[in-house]
């Protein structure tokens, strides 16, 4: 890690905003006690100041990830339960150590990640991005979190809880692991409201969880002034989740125009992740013949539910949703997002707008006065050009919290 000098000055370099269609040129970005002091034209340089000038390439936003999973070494979601903890831990470490270098400075975990690695995170033991933890997702039994294989066979459910998610039935049991996953430090509560494509027995289709309990998850978090993020597919499970105040809605791939207005109404924020699909669809990982035909069934209308979505208005964030192998390719989502998005768009969902949805708005995601000074210089114009963010070579400089964990400019600050 390098360190972090009194003042730093960024100059002769464009400027993306995180907010704006386009870059400016001209201002000098000054950074001050881990935040952004301001943007001016003129700026006058005091000795101690370290100035770095940025050769013409664009500062922006450091990116955010907002469906991220921590612990995910493989797609064989059931045969994680059979890896340590402390194993795990190190398939964690890599991943976010990665995703810094490549140019996130924030990431929300999606369920299975827990305190202990936002510590190590801030404690300097993992030099990686922000941390948002959700702790175990939320699943009803049956549900797409209940990774048992049809055939299996169990006396009880008592001891249903997995390496990613845990298994919760009924209101009371609903309010009361929603607390306890406060208690251990999550920062927001994940649940799933319709099937998915990696559990073997629900159909993509099918209703999870009753709306009671779906409030009740609701209404814990809003007491802990958090909120819930929610797997739907469905449309009409995108609508349940807007209808009981779920604030984020993961993968959204089946909604149509009449859900997209939904949720637009109600101000409700979806997070697609398509690359993933593109991925298993190629046959880069083997799946159970179940989850081919789910994933058969999703997978040409994923680009076209965000067509919906930006038809609506509804705020779209940035999500991957990797495991495996596919860590390392978290930026492929910017390609495929571009498909039926503008660059500009596709870069606001990754920074601004995905910071409003982790309630951090005007804080991260943006380059402007009072913000934290997450940064990351980059070589080329990812407006024109989204590909230049998939290569971590042409990224130049990354800062978190005002602090830089890679130089390639001169006179870079060194230990």
């Amino acid at each position: 890690m390098l360190t972090m000098a009194n003042r730093i000055l960024f100059t002769n370099g464009f400027v993306f905003d995180g907010k704006s269609a386009d870059r400016v040129s001209g201002q000098t970005v000054v950074v001050e006690s881990g935040k952004i002091e301001r943007l001016d034209h003129q700026v006058v340089g005091n000795p101690d100041d370290l100035v770095i000038d940025t050769c013409s390439h664009t500062l922006m936003p450091g990116m955010i990830d907002a469906h991220f999973h921590c612990n995910s070494p493989s797609f064989d979601i059931p045969g994680l339960d059979d890896i340590p903890p402390s194993h795990m831990a190190q398939f964690a470490r890599s991943y976010l150590e990665n995703m810094l270098q490549q140019g996130f400075t924030t990431v929300r975990d999606a369920g299975g990640a827990d305190i202990g690695l936002a510590r190590a995170i801030d404690d300097g033991l993992i030099t990686g991005p922000r941390l948002l933890v959700a702790g175990k997702a939320l699943s009803q039994t049956g549900g797409h979190g209940d990774m048992r294989t049809p055939g299996h066979f169990s006396p009880c459910l008592c001891s249903n809880t997995a390496a990613l998610s845990v298994v919760v039935d009924g209101v009371d049991d609903m309010r009361r692991h929603v607390r306890d996953a406060f208690h251990h430090g999550a920062n927001h509560i994940k649940i799933f409201v319709s099937g998915g494509v990696l559990s073997r027995s629900d159909p993509i289709w099918m209703d999870q969880f009753h709306d009671s309990e779906i409030v009740a998850a609701v209404e814990e978090a809003s007491s802990r002034r958090s909120y819930v993020m929610a797997h739907a597919h469905s449309p009409n499970a995108a609508m349940r989740c807007a209808r009981h105040g779920v604030r984020s809605i993961e993968h959204g791939t089946l909604m149509n125009q009449e859900a997209a207005n939904y949720v637009a109404d109600r101000e409700v924020f979806v997070v697609p992740t398509v690359s993933v699909i593109s991925a298993l669809m190629r046959g880069d990982f083997d799946l159970p013949r179940e989850s081919k035909t789910k994933l058969e069934h999703i997978s040409d209308r994923a680009l076209s539910a965000i067509e919906h979505c930006e038809a609506a208005g509804v705020q779209l964030g940035f999500g991957t949703d990797f495991f495996g192998a596919l860590h390392g390719r978290e930026t492929q989502e910017l390609i495929e997002r571009a498909q039926v998005q503008s660059n500009a768009a596709v870069l606001r969902s990754a920074t601004s707008i995905n910071a409003a949805l982790i309630q951090h708005e005007d804080l991260l995601g943006v380059i402007q006065s009072g913000a934290i000074a997450d940064i990351i210089i980059v070589k080329g114009n990812p407006l024109a050009d989204l590909s230049v963010l998939t290569d971590p070579g042409n990224i130049k400089l990354i800062m978190k919290n005002g602090r830089i964990h890679k130089n390639e400019f001169t006179d870079a600050p060194g230990d």
